[in-house]
């Protein structure tokens, strides 16, 4: 059944992208700007939307996600399942790369060497242990030590690399985000995609131009894109008003309604999957950056409790957010677990906390660092700043570290050693699937499985969660599946492994003459868009 299924679903999406029309003959710059930057063209280094999303202009993965996110073809045209443990995929011929060369099955192959090699951001995406076979220039088997039914839905953002190219380059290892000198493929890119980059000046400008080579048709008319980094949200709503830029995103929750009443430009708001939340070191026998010494005070659940209860995300909704946020008990949107209504939110309970606090021996309470980055999230330094003032009222001092996303990043992720005591972070599921979510950000770090808990900065660890993770993942009955995935919640629920705050609002400034596409991932995807 997941055979016919997988295979009609490409075929569909195939004929779909086949009756697209060729691009109208006008065409146009456009300018984007985001609050972020785009640190490294390495399509590995960071996992993160923004970047991502950039990058997917430029390269391709074998499979990719419409407009509704749903997944369909890409540089493979269909795909089976001859038996639960083996998926072959057929990959398009007559694909080139920007440069001009061919793509063929090495490649694919290569990708899947590179990126599961050591600093790597995106080991999760192909599992340790699958084994790529070349059937011929055009033909993939993955052979599998178990049957995985979601092998292949992130695999939008798995982006397949040049061997040749890479090999020529010395960019055969994949560039960490820690990295103090930029490689080859961080600062330049070769792939299959409708874009190129024509230049790339970190922090500065990137420029992408249609790819000559690309096989079409597409939606846009775009002959240039120049993004620019702005990340003081008033000179981007400066931007956006004036004409300088047709499209800023994030849009600041307390100018949209300054936007919205000028002429030529408009806000596009909407629900996003993104859950924001507040996570632990839970790991060292002493933190790096807290008055507490010889112990760690966060491997104490009564400590991660008293943290929880002392944030208020109603406080956070209305104050901080303005009402564009949605509070979440959970890891995960509601929209991707359907089964999420069953749990329930303790409301905020300072008094609550700092006797939890006392009982753990901290009546007082004490000092740690906290890392927060200051242009990815909408709101994000000041929803820290937040936290910050609502943990003062149970004793608890934070020295909060706020930094860009470049510095923030290259501190707190796995190539650095997870050099953070406290963090607040945003996740989006890869798969738009709990699963993810309990195997990336919920699963215990394990060297002797480099892939699992990934993203788990902190190291929360409970190997009962793990045994339901690894269940859901080879269970294909719907029912079954989403009980294991709220038994899994629930062991995260109670042991306070994290604190999920909400998901944030899509907020979007475009120019009236231009049309896009806004998804609920947040990914800006240039080939969607069109400026009269």
């Amino acid at each position: 059944m997941l055979r016919k299924v997988l295979f009609a679903a490409a075929a569909a999406v195939a004929l779909s992208a086949a009756s697209v029309a060729v691009a109208p003959a006008s065409a146009a710059t456009l300018r984007y700007a985001n609050q972020g930057d785009l640190k490294s063209l390495d399509p590995y280094t960071l996992n993160e939307t923004t970047t991502n999303a950039h990058l997917g202009n430029v390269y391709e993965g074998l499979t990719s996600r419409g407009k509704d996110l749903a997944i369909g073809p890409g540089l493979a045209e269909r795909w089976e399942t001859p038996e639960p443990t083996r998926w072959r995929f057929y990959l398009r011929k007559g694909v080139k790369f920007a440069n001009g060369e061919d793509f063929t099955a090495d490649d694919v192959l290569f990708s899947a060497d590179r990126v599961r090699a050591a600093g790597s951001n995106f080991t999760t995406r192909v599992p340790k242990d699958a084994k790529f076979v070349k059937v011929d220039d055009y033909t993939v088997d993955v052979v599998l030590s178990s049957p995985n039914p979601i092998l292949n839905y992130q695999w939008d953002t798995w982006y397949i690399m040049s061997k040749k190219w890479a090999e020529a380059n010395n960019a055969v290892a994949p560039t960490p985000a820690s990295a103090t000198s930029p490689s080859y493929a961080s600062l330049n890119a070769n792939g299959t995609g409708p874009f190129r980059i024509e230049s790339h000046q970190p922090g500065v400008k990137t420029v992408f131009k249609p790819n000559p080579n690309w096989r079409g048709p597409t939606e846009h008319n775009l002959t240039e894109v120049i993004f620019t980094p702005i990340n003081s949200d008033a000179t981007r709503v400066a931007a956006l008003l004036s004409g300088e830029v047709d499209i800023i995103e994030p849009v600041p929750i307390q100018d949209i309604q300054r936007i919205n009443s000028a002429n030529n430009v408009q806000v596009l708001t909407g629900p996003e999957l993104r859950t924001i939340f507040l996570g632990f070191d839970q790991t060292r026998d002493e933190l790096l950056e807290s008055s507490v010494k010889g112990k760690n005070p966060f491997k104490d659940a009564k400590v991660r409790e008293a943290f929880y209860k002392a944030i208020d995300v109603e406080a956070i909704k209305s104050r901080v957010m303005r009402g564009l946020s949605t509070p979440s008990a959970l890891m995960i949107a509601p929209e991707l677990f359907a089964l999420s209504k069953d749990f329930t939110r303790p409301k905020a309970d300072p008094e609550g906390a700092k006797k939890l606090l006392a009982e753990a021996g901290y009546p007082n309470g004490f000092e740690v660092g906290m890392d927060c980055p200051t242009d990815r999230y909408v709101n994000d330094g000041p929803i820290c700043q937040a936290a910050v003032g609502m943990l003062a009222r149970i004793g608890v001092k934070v020295n909060l570290n706020a930094q860009p996303k470049a510095q923030y990043f290259a501190k707190i992720l796995k190539p650095n050693g997870y050099k953070t005591s406290f963090y607040l972070l945003g996740w989006t599921p890869g798969t738009l699937d709990s699963h993810n979510v309990l195997y990336d950000i919920m699963g215990c770090r394990d060297d002797a499985n480099v892939a699992r808990g990934e993203t788990n900065l902190g190291g929360y660890c409970n190997k009962k969660l793990d045994a339901l993770t690894d269940q859901i993942l080879v269970e294909t009955d719907t029912a079954k599946r989403n009980q294991l995935i709220k038994q899994a919640f629930q062991i995260g629920f109670d042991d306070y492994s994290y604190i999920p705050l909400h998901q944030q609002a899509l907020a979007w400034g475009v120019a009236k003459n231009v049309k896009l596409v806004q998804r609920a991932d947040n990914q800006v995807l240039l080939y969607w868009i069109k400026k009269d």
